[in-house]
């Protein structure tokens, strides 16, 4: 039975903050990391060199997405956070000018002006503050992210990603790895896609374009890196 209470569950946007960060982090962890290892592999011919390059470049990625998606997310809620407290300072001091504003967006809505003042004014005495946050600087649960959750999703789906290209340099042959890198790495990203695609709601064949055709421009760009400035290590 849908009640107030579970009628999100069957809907797909309260999974969009986390589902963003870790469908990025993994996105990335597959791309970056076998995208360096091409590059190291194009000018190698031994697999410790590719293997050392994966290992820093997997620890490095993992900490980095983390920490840059806390502090993305983080400096999201501190904007939201002065927001609020300008609002709640805007409603002290000029409250009739507040509830004019709540009544035009009600209005721009689809409800005559009458209505709309009347809505206006009830959920005024019910919790002005919450009203104008969410109606007015539009910010409510569902879009509100958090930055912990959002770093270790990010950090973790980096790592999982990265994992993925690391196992098929330790069993791949080292002569032509970079094709071997490649084949397999666009079947994850495939894999990904659908995943993706799957958890959001959309379509899984535009997931799996977007993915792959992005993922082999940043192979084949690594891959050109590694053949012209290459050594051979």
């Amino acid at each position: 039975m849908i009640t107030i209470d579970n009628y999100l569950d069957n809907h797909y946007i309260h999974r969009s903050n986390w589902l963003r960060a870790a469908v990025l982090g993994a996105n990335d962890g597959i791309i970056s990391i076998s995208s360096l290892a091409i590059g190291v592999a194009a000018a190698s011919i031994s697999r410790e060199p590719i293997v050392l390059a994966t290992v820093a470049g997997l620890v490095a990625g993992a900490l980095s997405m983390a920490a840059g998606e806390y502090v993305s997310v983080s400096s999201q809620t501190d904007t939201e956070m002065a927001d609020i407290k300008r609002e709640k300072k805007e409603l002290e001091e000029m409250p009739d000018q507040e509830l004019q504003i709540l009544t035009q967006i009600y209005e721009r809505r689809g409800l005559k002006k009458e209505t709309a003042m009347q809505v206006a004014i009830e959920l005024t005495e019910k919790d002005a503050l919450a009203t104008h946050i969410r109606d007015e600087l539009g910010i409510n649960e569902i879009s509100q992210a958090n930055p912990i959750q959002a770093a270790l999703a990010s950090g973790a789906s980096f790592t999982v990603g990265g994992i993925l290209p690391l196992l098929v340099i330790l069993f791949a042959p080292v002569k032509g790895m970079e094709y071997w890198l490649y084949g397999f790495t666009i079947f994850f990203l495939i894999i990904l896609g659908v995943a993706a695609a799957k958890t959001g709601g959309s379509s899984i064949i535009r997931a799996i374009i977007r993915i792959t055709v992005w993922g082999t421009i940043a192979m084949v760009l690594s891959a050109l890196v590694g053949y012209l400035f290459g050594v051979s290590v």
